[in-house]
Order: structure tokens, then C-alpha cells, then sequence
């Protein structure tokens, strides 16, 4: 089977950011009210959040479904795995995703300052000054013949979109608009050069953009 690349539930807002600036440790995704972007995943029936039988079914739950299958190892960037900037103050603090991240396999930091490896439940994280050639080239062997997701933030996918390493994406398009932020693009016409696009409305407000490789 082949191993794919995927950006899967990356959410946007529909003029294309992701992210808001001035991150910080109490708000992880900046100056923005991301609230907006994530909340349709968070009605749906499985939610990772979700500890109270109900929610939704239909599209925005398969595309929750969908962020585990077949995954053996995430990219992200720095900015993903916590809030500091520069070289590591200590190792005492191992990220903001609590003693059971959500991703269960091994995950390739990309950072200018490493670390050693920290393992929280059954994920690994691993610290790499890389290109992001040379991470996939890690990523891919360690997924153990599974996909590859490039996790985010924005920066993070679109150094792999300019790097054309990405083989299929999804983004959930929220029905707000941020004006500043972390932007990945101004619509997804400027990746339809490489990219077939399929945009399809989910009664949420959502507009969930599929798009693979030409």
C-alpha cells in the first residue's frame, strides 16, 4: 500500500487563517477566538473531547473519524507542541498536551533547538532541526507503512505545500472571517495548480475542502 502525506482537519478560517498572533501559554492559538473554527468537530458524535454519549453524524463526523485512520507518525512545528520561543529553558515542561496526547504514534518536532525525546502515553515526540524533506524521510520510516499528517500550524503546512511533499489535504472552512493571523493562503485557487479541489457544505456552517494530487 502506498503511503500517502495528509493534512486532515487542519481548520481555517474562510479568508484562509488559521492561527492568530501573540501565542501564549494560556491561548495557544493567539489573539484569535478560535472557537469559531474547532466547534464543529466538537458537536460531532466522536469527538475526542466527547466524554457524554450523542453528538452528530453524517460529514463533520467522518472527517473526525477520518483524522486517526491509518496514520503512523505526525509532523507538527514548534509552536504545536507548546508556546516558548528560542532555545529550551529546561526539559521540565513537556508540552501542552497532557499525559495522553491525542495521537498515539511517533511525532517529529521541527524546532532550531533539541531536545531529547519525550514519550507521554503512547505517543513519542521527537525533536528535529530538519528540512522538511529530511523529517518526512523520518516520518515515513517510523509510520511502519501507514500515512504521514503534517499537523500544522499554518507555517508548518506551507513549508511542505512549498516543498510540494503533501499528497492529499482537508480543511475545515469556518463561516468567519479574521482579517489578520497566521494566514496559509487567500483561497485554495492557489494550490489548484497541483490539486483537484472538491468543497462540500456540511450543515454545520463548516465547508470541508478536499484536495489530492492532479
Amino acid at each position: 500500500m502506498t503511503q500517502l502525506v495528509r493534512v486532515h482537519n487542519f481548520n481555517l478560517s474562510s479568508d484562509g487563517y488559521g492561527a492568530g498572533a501573540n501565542q501564549s501559554f494560556e491561548r495557544p492559538f493567539g489573539d484569535l477566538d478560535a472557537t469559531a473554527l474547532f466547534s464543529w468537530s466538537g458537536a460531532t458524535a466522536h469527538a475526542p473531547t466527547r466524554t457524554e454519549p450523542g453528538g452528530s453524524y453524517g460529514l463533520d463526523d467522518y472527517c473526525t473519524r477520518e483524522w486517526h485512520r491509518n496514520i503512523g507518525a505526525e509532523i507538527m512545528g514548534r509552536n504545536k507542541f507548546g508556546p516558548q520561543r528560542g532555545p529550551w529553558e529546561n526539559y521540565e515542561w513537556e508540552g501542552w498536551w497532557g499525559d495522553e496526547p491525542p495521537f498515539g504514534t511517533p511525532v517529529f518536532v521541527l524546532t532550531h533547538h533539541v531536545r531529547p525525546s519525550i514519550t507521554r502515553g503512547a505517543t513519542t515526540f521527537h525533536f528535529l532541526n530538519a528540512t522538511p524533506k529530511e523529517a518526512l524521510e523520518q516520518a515515513l520510516s517510523a509510520a511502519d507503512g501507514k500515512d504521514v499528517r503534517i499537523g500544522g500550524g499554518v507555517a508548518t503546512v506551507r513549508a511542505f505545500l512549498e516543498a510540494d511533499l503533501i499528497d492529499t489535504m482537508h480543511f475545515a472552512v469556518a463561516p468567519v472571517e479574521f482579517g489578520h493571523g497566521e494566514r496559509l493562503w487567500t483561497g485554495p485557487e492557489e494550490v489548484t495548480d497541483r490539486y483537484h479541489l472538491e468543497q462540500i457544505p456540511s450543515p454545520s456552517g463548516v465547508v470541508h475542502h478536499f484536495l489530492w494530487r492532479k
